[in-house]
């Protein structure tokens, strides 16, 4: 079995060219834009994400701030070019998400100017959802106000946890009473609001656990997020734990959390829509559905993902931009390619990216894309109660609650 088809960019230039079998069906396809804002204040203890500290920066975060928007801005000129050169036919963004780091340290105005820029180049959808993340200490009423007459709808708050030894244990910055108010102030400027929560924090007791969830279903949300926490290597949580200051996340209280977690978003009204998602009927994240169900995106920033026909062996492409944000903007300054790397997914790879996102939703997968290796299993794992056998009647693969907690395990089964 041969793996993806990849490529690489050499030391002053990267992708300039979408192959021309992305345009097939891409007319069907929803596209969405994603806005990688690499900046934050201070780092997180347990963050391993690419982003970057002025201090990280050696003092130079804040122009690269400040110029941010107008590198965005013009790379959303180049990727325009490129699906032009490819064919694939103009459709508005259905969907923006500005995440990070923290986005909104640009600033409304900066913010601002890069969705004007994706509405003037590609347009938007006339329903088109409009995400921001945000810390709850990061913004303020008249921020959000101005985000919202700039046309985001959206925003997806950092809570992470209701309780503030959990919160100086992750090394946040805020306070739980920072949530509420920040909540309170996007639903007066008419924004949507959902929070995300993370568990299994070293030292955080299932108590404090059933309080963030508490905490946050007193706001009345329509979404919530809940992540398992994960110690990557590399981070100052990384290496408090194998000091002995902290003790090893443990899966078996991972796992108590999240039967919690679902337990309790599930009676007030939240269903699971995505393993690590709940929301209302009709207030599902549209933009993480679409990486989930097979829609083209392109990703605007240092180290920001792009996909277009990605389920499609032989005829998509994935591919990344650079890291670190000086050499971002000297490639877009030179008005060069930011990719650094990309690939073409051959069949096995296009099988396994369809069952490993399918499998995570509720209404799961189509039997009848599974090879023969993976009906072979089917029984096997419902069995083991990780699928739902009445599902499986109906030629569906869908996890049961046991099967979320494992869905690794199905997936590769079922490959």
């Amino acid at each position: 079995m041969t793996g993806p088809q990849t490529g690489a960019d050499g030391p002053d230039s990267g992708l300039r060219e979408l192959p021309l079998t992305i345009a097939d069906g891409a007319g069907e396809r929803r596209f969405g834009v994603y806005v990688h804002v690499p900046y934050c204040r201070v780092r997180c203890g347990y963050c391993d994400y690419n982003t970057y500290t002025s201090r990280e920066l050696g003092g130079a975060g804040t122009d690269g701030l400040r110029d941010y928007p107008d590198h965005a801005v013009a790379e959303i000129k180049f990727a325009h070019k490129m699906m032009q050169a490819a064919n694939i036919p103009p459709r508005p963004a259905a969907t923006v998400f500005f995440g990070g780091g923290t986005p909104t340290l640009l600033g409304p105005d900066g913010m601002a100017k890069i969705l004007g820029a994706i509405r003037d180049t590609w347009g938007l959808a006339a329903d088109a959802e409009v995400t921001t993340e945000t810390n709850p200490d990061s913004v303020s009423a008249a921020d959000l106000v101005a985000l919202a007459a700039a046309g985001f709808t959206r925003v997806s708050v950092g809570m992470q946890s209701g309780v503030e030894h959990v919160l100086a244990t992750l090394e946040r910055t805020h306070k739980p009473s920072n949530v509420p108010t920040v909540v309170a102030a996007a639903r007066a400027a008419g924004l949507a609001a959902s929070v995300d929560l993370i568990y299994g924090t070293p030292g955080e007791t299932m108590a404090d656990w059933c309080t963030s969830l508490e905490t946050a279903l007193a706001l009345n949300l329509d979404h919530v997020s809940a992540y398992a926490l994960s110690i990557e290597p590399g981070t100052r949580l990384a290496r408090r734990v194998a000091r002995g200051e902290l003790p090893e996340v443990d899966d078996d209280d991972l796992a108590a959390k999240y039967e919690r977690a679902d337990e309790v978003l599930t009676s007030a009204g939240l269903n699971w829509y995505e393993i690590s998602n709940w929301a209302r009927p009709g207030h599902e994240s549209r933009h993480n559905l679409g990486y989930w169900t097979g829609a083209d995106w392109w990703g605007i920033g240092p180290g920001a993902h792009s996909g277009f026909g990605s389920a499609t062996p032989g005829g998509g492409i994935r591919f990344w931009n650079v890291k670190h944000p000086r050499k971002y903007a000297q490639r877009i300054q030179a008005g060069d390619s930011p990719t650094a790397e990309w690939e073409y997914p051959d069949q096995a790879a296009a099988l396994l990216e369809q069952v490993m996102l399918g499998i995570r939703l509720p209404q799961g997968l189509d039997l009848a894309v599974l090879p023969e290796r993976g009906r072979r299993g089917l029984a096997g794992l419902i069995a083991d109660g990780l699928l739902d056998g009445r599902a499986a009647l109906k030629g569906r693969a869908v996890l049961t609650l046991r099967g979320r907690l494992l869905a690794d395990t199905v997936v590769h089964d079922l490959t």
